[in-house]
């Protein structure tokens, strides 16, 4: 990620997100997200357009980028995956400046709504894969197709996050009814 900034410098938005090494059942249910270790995580600079991916063994050179990057936006990454790299790390990830677009959703709607089901309604999109098969190809050593995923999904979520910013909302299909709905959104 390379933006000839100065040591120091913010370097804009990063968009992010990280797989797992285990799923939840195999670490003692949601509550032990700290047990879930991290098998990928992804990057996009909004300064060099740029993805950027991370292996376990990387993660410190994660953490710097976070604490370089001007905003992180990612999708439920205060509950998830700032909880997975807490491990990883001394430092207060909570101290990020951070746009949890799942947790802006939430306060809106008072519910959750899957990243698919917004790239779907929104974007016509889908995701490609989930997070157990993310755990299937870390076991099975297929990094690249965890790395492909994982950088498919940072990508929806940075395009949800622009068609938020450029329009005030998103769009979901109401659970009970299946008609197109919006949600208003304020990043």
């Amino acid at each position: 990620m390379s933006s000839g900034s100065l040591p120091g410098e913010k370097k804009g938005t990063l968009f992010f997100d990280l797989e797992t090494q285990h799923s939840f059942e195999e670490v003692g249910g949601r509550n032990c997200v700290e047990r879930l270790h991290v098998s990928v995580a992804v990057t996009y600079s909004s300064l060099t357009k740029t993805f950027k991916s991370y292996t376990e063994s990387q993660v410190f050179f994660l953490i710097e980028d976070l604490f370089q990057a001007e905003t992180i936006v990612g999708f439920n990454i205060i509950d998830f995956d700032y909880r997975v790299l807490k491990p990883y790390t001394a430092k207060d990830l909570n101290q990020l400046h951070t746009i949890d677009m799942l947790a802006h959703i939430k306060r809106r709607l008072g519910h959750r709504l899957s990243l698919n089901a917004l790239a779907q309604a929104t974007l016509s999109a889908d995701k490609s894969a989930d997070g157990l098969q993310a755990v299937i190809w870390f076991r099975a050593g297929k990094i690249p197709e965890l790395i492909s995923y994982c950088k498919d999904d940072v990508d929806l979520t940075r395009r949800l996050y622009e068609f938020g910013r450029e329009n005030g909302y998103l769009l979901y299909h109401d659970r009970f009814t299946g008609e197109t709905k919006k949600v208003q959104v304020e990043w």
